[in-house]
């Protein structure tokens, strides 16, 4: 099982924390003949499923007057990023009961969170992946600096 978990690992993408509730933006890649494009799909998370490089969610929004909801692969390689906009107050995991609902009585309140936190958390992540990526990069900056010192002392 540490196997699979091993191979699943390298398909993971580093996405935003976002829930049911949550407004979001997915840029997602179309091929169209020879070029590709990104679309973005807009609206409200009703629901996410499954772990690992299965997991899903689905996104619902009102174009036109008519609900339209896609279900994404959480970490497809035709996802160029998620972005969360608003954060919902909800008390559900599925918010399926949205389906019936029109107008007002389908929005969802906004919760007020406190940005720094996020930031803090974000700048938290890069400084991680930048360190990790130094200490792989520095056995080949010690192979080439002793490498040249042998030079040097010949």
């Amino acid at each position: 099982m540490k196997r699979i978990a091993q191979i699943e690992n390298q398909y993971m993408k580093d996405l935003p924390p976002f829930k049911a509730g949550d407004t979001v933006s997915v840029h997602y890649r179309i091929k169209e003949g020879d070029k590709e494009r990104i679309q973005v799909f807009k609206g409200t998370v009703i629901s996410r499923r499954g772990g690992g490089t299965g997991a899903t969610f689905t996104v619902r929004k009102i174009s036109a007057g008519i609900g339209v909801e896609r279900v994404f692969p959480l970490y497809s390689p035709n996802i160029a990023k998620v972005e969360r906009s608003a954060v919902g107050r909800v008390r559900r995991a599925k918010l399926y009961y949205l389906r019936g609902l029109t107008g007002k009585s389908a929005r969802i309140k906004e919760k007020i969170i406190d940005r720094s936190e996020e930031k803090a958390a974000k700048k938290a992540r890069k400084a991680a992946k930048k360190s990790t990526k130094k200490v792989e990069a520095k056995p080949e900056v010690q192979a080439q600096t002793t490498a040249g010192a042998e030079k040097s002392e010949e």
